[in-house]
């Protein structure tokens, strides 16, 4: 009898966190790395989220909440996603859990049976395919194209739908390529949903504020009310807020989703961290303000990160509307030779001699779906992005 679960078998380590280790190992030992791999912003958590944590801290918040979260917070997330999206929820349709991770596992955990579909458009991050395979479901991908600004149509929907498609995950801005769908981008994958009643949205909204130019953010349930019965609507303060390590993910649906999804929750991991769950509060309350300053910084980056990876022989780099990743094409680089004598077969093999022979750490396409492509995360200071840059357009010129 094998010790180790069958499962183990079918799911893959996060290949970001991979890259992200390894240039911490190479900087350890001396080498000058950059790292775009890492998908966090790379300033602070803003100081009236710290100090509402500490005061959490010294007025002995620190015992167990309730299992889905406090009902402040709670509160507090009816009246953002009021506000913001339009959506109207009560505390018992809302969720808290340990990161956005954790709220989309849950779900999955939750409803997922043997032979059940879920529909995932590809490029998608790498956890989404494992956490449905996890769930006991299988992963149906749908690939959005270079030519269609890496978005699915609403004819490539209605094809990947089957009788056992369970869920549809919709990210928008996308990690890894930062695309947004338009309003009436979304409304027409709406109406194809409207068609398929056994079909439930799992909305992943993470990159809601860091949308750029005049592209408005918009979710499925706000654009499409009746579908709102069988959405769920995910979101957290990781990214928005620079507080990825705190760890907090929330989510508004129908209410017997939510108590199945704290079920699961109850007999995984039990509350969020009780000091975050302040933390997050004070986030979702507090000024918001720095929403706009560090969207505007993002978009500089967007723009630097786009204009000279263009000037790239073999690249092109499409301008996103939203996140802080670019999601370049690298056709041009393949079957090419590195100055370092590494054949370019594949996108793995490209990310791989870019980092040995130039420091410069991303993660290589294949993992979210798509070839050949890299992602960059731009979420780093313009003075390492431009000499990052720099490196790349001095590896592509030595491609023979």
């Amino acid at each position: 009898m094998a010790f180790l679960s069958d499962t183990l078998a079918r799911v893959k380590p996060s290949p970001t966190i991979a890259v992200t280790t390894k240039a911490q190992e190479l900087k350890a030992a001396g080498r000058d790395v950059i790292g775009l791999g890492a998908g966090e912003p790379d300033f602070d958590t803003p100081q009236n989220i710290k100090d509402a944590a500490k005061r959490a801290i010294d007025e002995g918040k620190t015992k167990y909440t309730a299992v889905d979260g406090i009902p402040e917070l709670k509160k507090a997330i009816c009246a953002k996603f009021l506000k913001e999206n339009g959506l109207t929820y009560a505390p018992n349709q809302i969720t808290v859990g340990t990161g956005g991770k954790q709220i989309l596992y849950n779900a999955l955990m939750a409803t997922c049976n043997p032979g059940d579909e879920v529909i995932i458009p590809a490029p998608y991050w790498v956890s989404y395919p494992d956490m449905v395979v996890l769930a006991g479901g299988t992963p149906v991908e749908v690939v959005g194209t270079l030519e269609n600004r890496f978005k699915i149509t609403p004819d490539q929907l209605e094809a990947a739908i089957t009788p056992r498609t369970k869920w549809f995950i919709f990210n928008s801005p996308s990690n890894p390529t930062g695309a947004g769908y338009t309003w009436d981008e979304l409304k027409a994958l709406t109406d194809v949903l409207l068609r398929h009643p056994q079909v439930w949205i799992l909305s992943d909204d993470m990159y809601e504020h860091l949308v750029f130019d005049d592209f408005k953010f918009c979710t499925p349930a706000e654009v499409e009310p009746k579908l709102y019965d069988r959405t769920l609507t995910t979101n957290g303060v990781s990214k928005s807020y620079a507080m990825t390590g705190w760890r907090i993910g929330y989510a508004g649906g129908p209410v017997h989703l939510i108590k199945a999804m704290g079920t699961i929750q109850s007999q995984s991991t039990s509350n969020p961290c009780s000091v975050s769950q302040y933390a997050a509060l004070e986030g979702l309350t507090g000024p918001q303000e720095f929403l706009t300053t560090n969207k505007a910084l993002f978009q500089r980056r967007r723009d630097l990160v786009v204009s000279m990876l263009n000037t790239c022989p073999g690249i092109t780099c499409p301008t996103p509307e939203g996140a802080f990743y670019v999601y370049p094409d690298i056709s041009g680089c393949i079957g090419k030779t590195s100055a370092g004598g590494v054949k370019i077969e594949n996108d793995e093999a490209f990310a791989s001699a870019l980092l040995d022979e130039t420091g410069v750490a991303v993660v290589f396409g294949a993992a979210f779906g798509l070839s050949p492509n890299f992602r960059v995360s731009y979420a780093t200071s313009d003075a390492a992005l431009a000499e990052a840059c720099r490196r790349i357009k001095s590896f592509c010129d030595g491609l023979k």
